[in-house]
Formats: C-alpha cells, structure tokens, sequence
C-alpha cells in the first residue's frame, strides 16, 4: 500500500485528543491516516513538504444541491416563493439525465478545488432512474467522498396524478439502488435518502419514507423551511419512535421551541445554511438556539443555484451570522453589543468537519486527523500575502483562505488537488457542456413560459 508523509505543517486535527501542533507530522497509509505527531519517520513514504501550510481535515458540506452547477447565479435575487415556482416546478422539469450528470460532475469538483472532500448531495430532481444514475455517475467521476441523498422532484401535478406531497419515497428505487454499488459501506459514494418530512407531506407518507429509512439503516434528511403541513408531525413521529440521529433537519428555522427540544432531545442533527436562509426570508439561523441545546451542528453550500459553494465561504458566513444573532438579542435588551463574541472559530470550523461527519454518521471514519480515520485531509497555503503571517491557524484559514490557497487535498488518502491545481480538472469540452446545459434549462424554461 502506499504511503505518504506529510512533513513540518501546522496542524488542527480538529480532535482534542490529537491536538495541535505548530509543526507535526502526518502518516498516509493506504486511505487511512496511520500516525500524527512529531519526527514520524516512514522508508520508501512519498514525502510532502509541510512547512508554511496548515493540515485540517476536508470540508464536509452538509446540504448542497450539487444538480444545480449548471444554473449558477440565476436565483441570487428570488425569494422562496420565486424558488419554489422557477426551480421546482419549472427549471427543473427541463433537466435530462445528462444535465444532471455534467452538474453533479463539475459541482462536485468545484467542492474538491476548495477542500471539501465530502458532500451530502440532497438530490431532489430525478424523475427517472436514469437522472438517478446519471447523478450518482457525477458523483463517482469526480472522486469525492458523497452520501447521495434521493429525493423526489417537484412539479405542478398532471391532471390525474396526485400531489408531490402524497407520494412516499419509491421503495423499489431504493432497494434498486442497495443492490447496486451505493449498497457498499465502504465505496466513496453511498446512499441516504432526501425525504419530505411533515412539512412537506402528508401524515402517511412522512410516516413511511421514516419507516422506509429505519428499515433500510438510511439517513433520512429533510427540509423544513416554514409551517409543517401536518403541525402535530414531529410530535406523530416522535411518538412512533421514528426520530434519532439517523434524522436530519435542514434549515428548521422557524421550528419553536417545543419542537426543536424535541427534536434536539431525540438526537435528530441540523445542517443550516444562513445564507439562503437570510436571503430568502427563513428566519434567524438556528446555530444559537442548538448551541443552547446540545444538538448537533453542521452546515452547506445549498442552492448552487445562487450561493457560494465553497466552504471556507460558507464557514465564514455561518460564524458571522450566528454572531449577528446575538448581537441582535443583546441590543433589544440593553441597548449595547454582546459582552462576549459567542461562536469562536474553531466552533465554526468543527460545524465544516466534526458536525457534518456526525450528521452523516461518518463520525468514526472522517471529520478529523485522527490515526485510524480515512485521510481526507487538505493543506492551506499560507505563503501568500493573504494569509501571512499566520499568528492563529483557524482565524487565518476562515477570515483570510479562499478556493485558490487550498494548495492540496486527499480523498481516501489519494491526491485529488496538488501544488494548487486539480490532478484531474475538468477539460474545454466538460465545461462547454455545463455551460451548454445550464442555456438549454434556461432557454426550454423562457420557451415554456411563452408557450
């Protein structure tokens, strides 16, 4: 097996137990992280300078919608109304497989360059199982860590059909999908699924595509971005024992407070994404309030459709958000700031690593360097103006690092990124094809329309 050392970096591990280190090593062997320390010595390792970066796990980006790549920037000014009508019931009717492959393809290659080395792909337009596979094709091209999350689509009904919101989640889909290559707990792509929830179904089907995840030992993740149409629905399925940390909420913002300690209580974990939250008129995110509780934080990209989808971005912005909320709290009590700053940096860093493993359940392979745990890891450059001199390694990766000083980054211990370029980035014809996508959606959506 082969083994590389990674030489005199800074480190966070990210691990209390790990540590620190101003200047350590790393051992690769194999896909696992064999040894963190100091003077580690390995004959016949591939050697990796070190000195002037700093080593810290992959970005786990907790909720992205990596089939939107090829409509980027369209959505930057709509409201959640103006979202659900043109993406949901418009654009996304117009996807082909192919369109879904060539966005998940690049999108997850976007999150590579900037060191996220694991994505929860809420997958929620595959209206065949050749959109399905086209995906999860996107996903293993790219050579990312991915738990592929199937959702449903969301059209206007056809005469006849029922609503999206009375259709439980296809059984024979999944199983279809166990049998096949995401079945296998230790491939790079696997399995979870993109349920409704209350908030967007009916008692019955919330019921059974829970019942469905239990069954299957599936993480179920689900949005709830306002008012639940079933408003006892959490409390049905707490009592039905269906809640637990096999559940995920994303957003929940406008959750109260019974519910979210219920929820909280029952281990269920949250991936919020402030950005589209406050662009899109959700409420105050939620960091604060789970804090309080104990709950597990992590956090996405979402809509790359309007958003950044780097995660030193999103980091950034979760932090500053979180603290905006108590400043907010502070101010309509005394009239004055908070006397204490709230969420620190490394708090914002262990939502990116640690909370996105937890909500993924992948807490004992991914997350952070610790020996035994796959390598997936990322060094930052801090040679560069930006980012010199570095007097704390979380505040200079998070308010001074973007996309261009991840200098290199390992997927199951495999360079996926080196002396700052993608070993295999994406070719002329592959972007024209994104590009060439993303105007055919388009212009079918404006031909509808006029139609």
């Amino acid at each position: 097996m082969a083994r590389t050392l990674i030489k005199d970096a800074r480190i966070l591990s990210m691990d209390p137990d790990v540590g620190e280190f101003d200047s350590g090593d790393i051992l690769i062997d194999g896909t696992r992280i064999a040894a963190v320390g100091h003077g580690l010595v390995a004959e016949g390792a591939d050697v990796i300078d070190g000195a002037g970066r700093i080593a810290l796990p992959g970005f786990v980006n907790a909720h992205i919608h990596t089939w939107q790549t090829g409509l980027r920037g369209i959505a930057a000014d709509w409201t959640l109304a103006q979202y659900l009508r043109a993406m949901h019931a418009g654009l996304a009717t117009h996807f082909t497989p192919d369109d879904i492959g060539i966005g998940n393809h690049m999108g997850a290659l976007h999150q590579l360059n900037a060191g996220t080395t694991t994505i929860a792909d809420w997958c929620h337009n595959n209206p065949t199982p050749d959109h399905t596979d086209a995906a999860i094709e996107g996903l293993t091209a790219s050579g990312i860590r991915a738990v592929f999350l199937h959702g449903s689509p969301k059209p206007d009904p056809k005469p006849g059909t029922p609503h999206f919101s009375e259709v439980p989640m296809p059984r024979s889909e999944v199983e279809r999908l166990m049998d096949g290559p995401l079945g296998q707990d230790d491939a790079l792509v696997t399995l979870g699924l993109a349920v409704l929830g209350p908030q967007m179904s009916i008692a019955s089907v919330a019921e059974a595509d829970l019942r469905l995840a239990r069954e299957t030992g599936l993480l179920a993740s689900m949005h709830v971005s306002g008012p639940l149409k079933e408003h006892d629905g959490f409390a049905r399925l707490e009592a039905l024992g269906l809640l637990g940390p096999a559940t995920n909420v994303v957003h929940g913002n406008s959750l109260d407070d019974e519910n979210l300690r219920r929820l909280a209580g029952a281990g269920v974990t949250f991936s919020l994404t402030p950005e589209v939250e406050l662009q899109m008129g959700f409420g105050e995110p939620l960091t604060n309030r789970l804090r309080d509780l104990g709950a597990v934080i992590s956090i996405g990209s979402d809509i790359e459709s309007s958003m950044a989808g780097d995660m030193l971005a999103v980091t950034r912005f979760a932090l500053q958000a979180a603290r905006h909320d108590l400043t907010r709290l502070a101010r309509a009590e005394t009239g004055a700031p908070p006397e204490t700053i709230g969420p620190s940096t490394r708090d914002a860093l262990q939502w990116a690593t640690m909370g996105g493993a937890r909500m993924l359940r992948l807490e004992n392979e991914i997350g952070s360097l610790t020996p035994g745990k796959q390598a997936d890891i990322q060094l930052i450059d801090t040679r560069g103006i930006n980012l010199s001199p570095v007097h704390d390694a979380a505040a200079s990766i998070l308010f001074h690092a973007g996309p261009a000083d991840v200098e290199t980054v390992f997927v199951a211990g495999r360079i996926m990124k080196q002396s700052g370029a993608l070993l295999d980035p994406p070719s002329e014809q592959q972007l024209k094809g994104l590009q060439g996508s993303g105007r055919r959606v388009v212009n079918a959506f404006a031909g509808a329309i006029e139609a």
